[in-house]
Formats: structure tokens, C-alpha cells, sequence
């Protein structure tokens, strides 16, 4: 928070100015309260042809505003403003009575950007669910009886709570994630086997046959059930906006609908092993294959995988990091692996589980 500028406590401040290309550098001194100030009063000098740089530092850490001005320039600050300075052509430079300085208090800052920290769930088909790194435990359905098994899970929009999906389709909400309906207790032609969280509110479930089913503030736009598949559908994953979705064959086909766009897939490429899921990032999406194996497209960038190495148990599931430059996978005997900037917070590998992992998110 920048203090007052001019005059603190009847002391005077003087600043050292080092011209250079036409900028001018401000020193930065300790006030008497021991905190950095910038005195950027007094006149403000340009040349014609050059746009203003101003450098205003707060406390401890550093903002960078840049002034670009021809003939009037302006700047509000934390606390300071200033205005009315500009070019004449006649003296080649100039200041006017439009100056104007106050002070006050900063408003609150805004809270850090959200790192990367290895944070995510993973989900038994039990219903067991396991948290890592800052996520919040809210409740599983390990330990109790199941109709059948579950087959995913997806977390709400601010990480505070999370589905469970079975194959049946039955839906399990814990923490701040609402329960908005389920196939649960009704026909399938075929079972369930992933879901994804709307952006509004709402959810997506997906059977194996690409039927697709909507709750709450989620969208239908379209399926694949009833439509002839070379391979079952594995998993799916929303658009940003919550206005479209992808669904993922474990042939590597890809189905694009609503404003999902089509990116590309492995659907006719010969596989090693068949792809178990994927998951989207703002313009593109990853799949992973049961060896391992990671698969990019559109804006999706390629950060490593585990195929072609040893695994312990085949991979079931893959999430990305909020800023989607990273991911985790997660193979059934629970062992976590990262990739990019996703941190690893831990996992289950090498420890006794009631029952093989079946999905992660984050």
C-alpha cells in the first residue's frame, strides 16, 4: 500500500531521478515507518515521440503499470492519481493545472491465482474416495452396500464437493455437490461408465452405448446411443462454457457435440492398449490409454505419459491442472503420476486397497 508521498511526519523526501530514453526512473526510499514508498509527484516530463512507462510498487511485491500516451495521459493508482500531463508542441513539453494527487487506503487485494498444488481426488469402484494435497475429505460410499459398482467421479466448480457415478447410474453427491436426479433404479441398455459437471449447474452421465443423460442445469445436445460404435464409449468431459461435451471410445474415437469442436482423435489408429478415459482442457483434450499412453489435441499440449513403461496395473483416469498446463493419471492400484506442472500430493500406490481405483478428479 502505497503512504503518503510528498511529506510523512514533516520530513522531507527527495527522489533521484536517472533519465533514459526520455523515462524517468524513480528510487524507492524507506519511510519512517520502515515501508517503501514512491514519490511520484512533481512534473512529469516526456518527449514527443516516446510513450510513458510508470512503475508503481506496492509493499512487498511489484506492479508493473504501463502508460501509453500521446497528448494526454492519465493514471489512477492505489491510493495516488494523477492527471492532465501531455506534450505542446510549441515547448516541446509541459504540465498543466490538472494535477491532482489524494491518498487513501487501498482496497483489498485480490486473492492469489490458484496454484497448481498436487491436489485431487481418486474414486474406488467400492465408492471409497481418497483426497490429496489442500482437498477437503467430504464423504464417500466406502464401506457401504452398492447396487453396483462405481465406474467415475467429478468434482463441483470450486472444488468443494464431488460426484460418485455408478454403472447403473445411480448418483451420489457429497460436500457442496447437489443432487439434480440420476438413472439410478431405471432400464439402461447399456451401463454407465463416467460423467461430467456443468459449468451452470447440473450433470452429465454417459453409458458405454454413448447414451448421454442430463440433469439439473445441464444441456442435451446429443448422443451417440442408438448410433452404431466400433468401441464402447469410456468417459466424457464438458466444454468451458457447459454448452457442449466430448465423448471418448476406447477405440480413441471422438464425438463432438454441441459447441465441443472436433479436434481430432485416434479412431482407426492402431493402439497399443485401448483408451480408459479423457478429459478436456478451454479448446482441446487429452485421452489416455490403459498402457499409459497420452494422447493431445487442439490446445492441449503433450507433457509425458507412461507408455511404453512398466506398470504396476493398467491407468483408468486422467484430470488436468486448472490452468490445464499440466495433468495427472491414475492406474487401478491407486498410483498417481504427474506430469507437466501437476504436482504430485500423494496416492494410494503400494497400499492395501478394498477395491481397484476407478477414477480421479481435480
Amino acid at each position: 500500500m502505497l503512504a503518503e508521498a510528498n511529506q510523512h511526519h514533516g520530513k522531507d523526501k527527495r527522489i533521484r531521478r536517472v533519465p533514459r530514453r526520455g523515462i524517468e526512473r524513480r528510487t524507492l526510499m524507506d519511510d519512517t515507518q520502515g515501508r517503501k514508498v514512491a514519490n511520484l509527484a512533481g512534473t512529469i516530463r516526456r518527449k514527443p515521440v516516446q510513450a510513458a512507462l510508470g512503475a508503481l510498487v506496492l509493499g512487498a511485491g511489484v506492479t508493473s503499470a504501463v502508460l501509453a500516451s500521446a497528448n494526454q495521459g492519465a493514471y489512477t493508482g492505489c491510493g495516488y492519481g494523477y492527471s492532465g500531463y501531455g506534450y505542446d508542441s510549441g515547448t516541446g513539453y509541459g504540465y498543466n493545472t490538472n494535477y491532482a494527487a489524494g491518498y487513501g487506503n487501498c482496497p483489498t487485494p485480490p486473492p492469489p491465482p490458484a496454484s497448481n498444488t498436487g491436489s485431487y481426488w481418486t474414486v474406488a469402484s467400492d465408492g471409497g474416495v481418497f483426497a490429496f494435497g489442500n482437498l477437503q475429505f467430504y464423504g464417500s460410499m466406502g464401506g457401504i452396500t452398492l447396487n453396483r459398482p462405481m465406474v467415475g467421479m467429478t468434482a463441483t466448480n470450486n472444488n468443494q464437493g464431488y460426484w460418485l457415478v455408478a454403472s447403473d447410474g445411480g448418483i451420489f453427491a457429497f460436500g457442496n455437490a447437489a443432487f439434480s436426479g440420476s438413472m439410478g433404479g431405471k432400464s439402461l441398455n447399456q451401463p454407465m461408465v463416467g460423467m461430467a459437471v456443468a459449468p451452470g449447474g447440473g450433470y452429465w452421465t454417459v453409458a458405454s452405448d454413448g447414451g448421454v443423460f442430463a440433469f439439473g442445469g445441464a444441456g442435451f445436445y446429443g448422443s451417440m446411443g442408438g448410433k452404431s460404435l466400433n468401441q464402447p464409449v469410456t468417459g466424457m468431459a464438458a466444454t468451458p462454457d457447459g454448452k457442449g461435451y466430448w465423448l471418448f471410445a476406447k477405440d480413441g474415437g471422438v464425438f463432438a457435440f454441441g459447441d465441443a469442436g472436433f479436434y481430432g482423435s485416434m479412431g482407426g489408429t492402431p493402439l497399443n492398449q485401448p483408451v480408459v478415459g479423457g478429459t478436456a482442457t478451454a479448446a482441446g483434450y487429452y485421452l489416455v490409454a490403459a498402457d499409459g499412453g497420452v494422447f493431445s489435441f487442439g490446445d492441449a499440449m503433450f507433457h509425458g505419459s507412461m507408455g511404453g513403461k512398466s506398470l504396476n496395473k493398467p491407468m483408468v483416469g486422467i484430470t488436468t491442472t486448472g490452468d490445464n498446463n499440466g495433468y495427472w493419471t491414475v492406474a487401478a492400484d491407486g498410483g498417481v503420476f504427474s506430469f507437466g506442472d501437476a504436482m504430485f500430493g500423494g496416492s494410494m500406490g503400494g497400499k492395501s486397497l478394498n477395491a481397484p481405483m476407478v477414477g480421479i478428479a481435480s
